[in-house]
């Protein structure tokens, strides 16, 4: 028998035999339902005589069978139905598992998550990518007419997704531009560092959606479901369907506060804090103003992650604190670090050591947070071994400053348009996808190997436009992004280690050496960062103004 659990309530199975009923029973099931028509294949018993054997091993057993390839909408509601009044768990089975599957996925509109269910659905080993506008439609089959339609559709209105649309009517006034994203305010993500270190208030770091997005941009204020590019549409959640003549995905990526055991029942609480939130950067701040002794930890999960400095930004900044109030010495801070190097590019390294032998860090890899127990102050990480073996280690905390570990939205993992991996796959050059022509992508929700930070949006967003306006037969030529990636390192309040490479971990400096040395902490960078790269970010990046980012030409 080939079983596999849907959830922990329900399992789904190709045919099963007489025979095998009473194996079923012992694994624990208490119900079966048939969903494979009566004489379908020679190889088949018939229901009654499943139900006969059934009843003998203390099992309920019903019939809802469909043809195949042909579940009806009322299917599925008869099989919620029988799932709602039979006893946990049951087995469904037909041919394969697919029209069991089918009904389970039309049964939990409006109940499950849409990704969850195309999540789970794929787990067992079907697509109901097909599926994506019946389970958003209550389970019923949609019209087939558009609720709106555009030239060109953003999914997301962060740093990447305003700063494309605003270069893209840059290039050309009159195009047809929309927006898709949920969100009520547009955060300056970059700041919240320096809200944890006490420099930013948080809301400077914020503004609502509607301020920041153009004005020429029509604004589709909901979420997105699921991906039709066979069909050139976007399916929002309550079934309603946006088609586009271009499509650019950058919704930004998931932090997943969940897959730390505990995590999100402690945050904020217990000495527990993360600048990855908005919400929570102040209260880092006032747990760093806080410690005169005892023990910090910052955390850093497995690569990719949104800023892969940010985690080391937090840490060298409450390390200054505490040396300026004269509190360092009673403080033992450890670096736990899930990868094997301080920093992913080397040349930066040596002066990030100076600080690390200055704020006398401990620094642990190879070591994965796995849990957090707020009230006991214990944080359990995984570490890796040298003979490839792995070993649990609980530490203490007084305070813990956690980075989650981050994946793309769940909309777009389920979705046509993504790698094995998870991520959108595009060209590293072209941010075009790889296998549907007018889809582009750019931001963290992308697979291309460059740091996650909104230096480098600010990169692709020109290369986007161009190519996309090139697509629709409008400029000509094709630009490429190289991977530039920033990451101004605060090593103390007042000094930065500016980090600038492209792809491959190549420096690629935006300033003279006797200017800014990038491999050395620099006031000029912290100057950068605290007062020039707010503005730059509202008024240039935001508004299309390219300033040291236009595209280079490749033809």
């Amino acid at each position: 028998m080939d079983i596999k659990a849907l959830t922990p309530h329900l399992s789904i199975s190709p045919q099963v035999m007489v025979a095998e009923l009473e194996a079923v029973a012992k694994m624990g099931f208490k119900a079966i339902i048939c969903n494979r028509p009566d004489g379908e294949g020679p190889d088949q018993p018939s229901f009654s005589e499943m139900e006969q054997a059934a009843l003998a091993n203390g099992l309920q057993m019903r019939y809802l069978p469909a043809e195949s390839g042909k579940v009806r909408d009322e299917d599925g509601k008869a099989f919620g139905e029988l799932l709602a009044t039979l006893p946990a768990p049951v087995l469904a089975y037909c041919r394969t598992g697919m029209r069991s599957t089918t009904m389970w996925a039309l049964s939990q509109s409006g109940i499950t998550p849409l990704p969850q269910i195309l999540e789970a659905s794929q787990r067992v080993g079907f697509d109901m990518k097909a599926l994506v506008q019946r389970i958003a439609n209550g389970g019923k089959t949609p019209s087939n007419q558009a609720d709106a339609s555009h030239d060109v559709v953003i999914v997301g209105g962060g740093a990447a997704g305003i700063s494309v649309a605003s270069s893209l009517l840059a290039r050309s006034p009159l195009l047809d531009i929309a927006i898709i994203d949920p969100a009520d305010a547009h955060f300056y993500q970059p700041g919240w560092t320096m809200v944890g270190g006490g420099i930013f208030k948080p809301g400077e770091t914020a503004r609502t959606m509607s301020s920041v997005i153009p004005t020429d941009v029509s604004w589709i204020k909901a979420a997105v479901a699921a991906f039709e590019p066979e069909h050139n549409q976007v399916i929002l959640e309550g079934c309603r369907v946006v088609k586009y003549k271009q499509l650019v995905v950058c919704p930004g990526l998931k932090l997943d506060w969940q897959g730390i055991e505990g995590l999100s029942d402690t945050l904020g609480r217990n000495g527990v804090t993360s600048n990855y939130r908005f919400d929570l950067a102040p209260y880092t701040w006032e747990l760093v103003q806080h410690l005169k002794g005892g023990k910090a930890l910052f955390t850093q999960p497995p690569m990719p992650i949104k800023c892969a400095g940010a985690p080391q930004k937090a840490m060298y900044l409450s390390a200054d604190h505490w040396t300026r109030q004269g509190v360092l010495n009673n403080i033992d801070i450890q670096f736990c670090n899930a990868g094997a190097v301080l920093f992913g590019v080397a040349d930066y390294v040596p002066a990030l050591m100076e600080y690390v032998k200055k704020y006398h860090i401990g620094l642990n890899f190879g070591e994965t947070l796995v849990a957090v127990d707020g009230p006991a102050h214990k944080a359990t990480f995984m570490k890796n071994m040298a003979d490839g073996s792995k070993e649990k280690v609980v530490r203490d905390f007084d305070m813990i400053h956690v980075v989650p570990p981050q994946k793309a939205p769940d909309f777009v993992r389920v979705s046509p348009l993504v790698d094995a991996a998870g991520w959108v796959d595009v060209d590293p050059a072209s941010l075009r996808h790889k296998t549907y022509a007018n889809v582009f992508g750019l931001g963290d929700v992308t697979n291309t190997s460059n740091a996650k930070t909104a230096a480098a949006a600010r990169k692709q967003a020109p290369v986007v436009a161009h190519n996309l306006l090139v697509a629709m037969g409008q400029l000509n030529g094709e630009a490429k992004y190289d991977g530039y990636g920033s990451c101004p390192l605060t090593v103390e309040r007042g000094k930065i280690v500016l980090a600038e490479f492209t792809y491959g971990g190549k420096l690629a400096p935006s300033f003279p050496t006797w200017l800014i040395d990038g491999t050395k902490p620099s006031a000029l960078a912290w100057y950068l960062k605290e007062r020039l790269l707010p503005p730059i970010y509202w008024e240039a990046m935001l508004k299309g103004r390219e300033w040291m980012a236009q595209p280079e030409m490749v033809g």
